[in-house]
C-alpha cells in the first residue's frame, strides 16, 4: 500500500513539469474543429457547386461524431470514479481510479486514489486499536476473575495476600482506561491546557520523587502492574541554570515526564541510571527537556514508530527485574500532550543508550 501513495505523488510531481490539457481546452478544440470543419465544407461547397444540404448533413455527422469522442473521454473516468467511489462507500478501500489522464480529472483521480490510501490506513489502525486493546483488557480482567473465582469456590481464602493480588489488577485495569480515556479527550482536542510560569527545578525533582515513591509500593505487591517496580535505577536530575522557569501547563507535562521516565527505567540495565536534563530553549520561557537512559537503545529504523499507540519498541523483552512490556501507550500521550503546547518530541543521537528529546514552545506558543 505504502508503494502506490508512492508512484502516484511521482506521477504528481512529473505532471507538474508538464502543461495539462485542461477540459475548458478541449472543449473549446473541439467548438473550433467543428467550427473549422463546417467553413471548409461551406467553402467545397461554393467552388464546387455542391448543394447545401449534403454539407449541413455531413457537417452535422462530422460534429456528432467530434462531440461523442469528447464527451466519451470526459464520461468514462467519471463513470470508473463513481464505481470507485460506491466501493469505498460500502468499505472496499482496496479499489483505486486510473491516473492516466493530465487534466483536471486526472487531479481529481489523485485525489479519490490518496483518500482511499488514508481511508485504509485509518480502518487498519482502528482494526489494530480494538485487537490491542481487547489484549491489554483482557489481561487484568482474567486475572482478577481466576482470583474471585479461587475465593468464591474455596480454594484460596480471602487473605490479605490474595486481596492485595486482586487489587493490582484492578488498579492496572483502572490504569489502562485512564490512559484511554487521556488519549480519546487529546484525540478529540478537549484538553484544556493550564499554562502558567513554574521553576523547573523544584518541579522536576518532585516528579522524580514521586516516581520512586511510586516504584517502591509497587514493588511491594507480586506480579506485573503495567508500570516498572524497579528500584535498583538511580534518577539523576540535571537542570541549568538552577533557577530555570519555564511556561506549560505543569499537570501536562508530568505526564510526558513521568511517562518518559517510566519507560527509561524499564529498558535500563540493572544498577543503571536514568538522567533527566533540562535546559532554556531559544525562545522566551522555552523549554528543552531529555531523558537519557543505559539501556540497550532504539534502532534507528525504529525511531519513527516510538510513539505510535501499542507500540513496545523492537527490544523483545525489558530488562532488570520488576520491569515488563506495559501497554505501548504511555509514549503515545507523552508525544500527543507536547503536540497539545505547540511543541516537539523525538529520538535523539546518543552515543549509549536512548535519548528523548522534548522542546516546549513557552511563551511563543500560538494559545487557542
Amino acid at each position: 500500500m505504502s508503494d502506490a501513495p508512492a508512484a502516484r505523488k511521482d506521477r504528481s510531481q512529473s505532471w507538474g513539469g508538464m502543461r495539462p490539457f485542461s477540459i475548458k481546452t478541449k472543449l473549446g478544440a473541439m467548438v473550433v474543429i467543428s467550427v473549422l470543419i463546417t467553413t471548409g465544407l461551406s467553402m467545397i461547397a461554393v467552388h464546387t457547386k455542391t448543394e447545401l444540404r449534403f454539407i449541413m448533413v455531413f457537417s452535422m455527422i462530422a460534429t456528432l461524431l467530434i462531440t461523442q469522442f469528447v464527451a466519451h473521454s470526459l464520461t468514462a473516468p467519471l463513470d470508473e470514479m463513481n464505481t470507485v467511489a460506491r466501493s469505498i462507500s460500502h468499505g472496499d478501500y482496496t479499489r483505486r481510479v486510473r491516473e492516466n489522464r493530465r487534466d483536471e480529472l486526472g487531479h481529481l483521480a489523485q485525489t479519490i486514489n490518496r483518500m482511499a490510501d488514508e481511508l485504509a490506513a485509518q480502518d487498519q489502525q482502528r482494526k489494530e486499536l480494538v485487537a490491542n486493546v481487547s489484549h491489554e483488557l483482557r489481561t487484568p480482567i482474567a486475572g482478577l476473575r481466576a482470583v474471585l473465582e479461587n475465593i468464591v469456590d474455596g480454594v484460596t481464602e480471602a487473605d490479605p495476600e490474595t486481596m492485595r493480588t486482586a487489587l493490582k489488577q484492578t488498579e492496572r485495569l483502572g490504569r489502562l482506561v485512564e490512559t484511554l480515556l487521556d488519549l480519546s479527550r487529546l484525540d478529540n482536542g478537549v484538553v484544556p491546557l493550564k499554562m502558567r510560569r513554574f521553576e523547573v527545578w523544584p518541579y522536576l525533582s518532585g516528579v522524580l520523587k514521586e516516581a520512586n515513591m511510586v516504584a517502591s509500593a509497587r514493588a511491594d505487591m507480586t506480579g506485573g502492574s503495567g508500570s516498572h517496580t524497579r528500584t535498583d535505577v538511580h534518577l539523576h536530575l540535571d537542570v541549568s541554570p538552577p533557577e530555570l522557569v519555564a511556561y506549560a501547563d505543569p499537570e501536562r507535562i508530568h505526564q510526558v515526564v513521568a511517562n518518559l521516565i517510566d519507560n527509561a527505567v524499564k529498558h535500563s540495565p540493572p544498577h543503571g541510571r536514568v538522567t533527566v536534563k533540562a535546559r532554556p530553549g531559544e525562545q522566551p520561557d522555552s523549554l528543552e527537556l531529555e531523558v537519557l537512559d543505559e539501556g540497550p537503545g532504539i534502532p534507528r529504523s525504529e525511531w519513527h514508530r516510538v510513539f505510535e499507540r501499542f507500540n513496545r519498541g523492537a527490544v523483545s523483552r525489558p530488562h532488570g527485574p520488576g520491569s515488563d512490556g506495559g501497554t505501548g501507550l504511555g509514549l503515545a500521550i507523552a508525544r500527543w500532550v507536547v503536540e497539545l503546547h505547540g511543541g516537539r518530541i523525538g529520538v535523539a543521537e546518543s552515543e549509549r543508550g536512548c535519548r528523548i528529546r522534548v522542546t516546549l514552545p513557552g511563551t511563543s506558543s500560538t494559545q487557542s
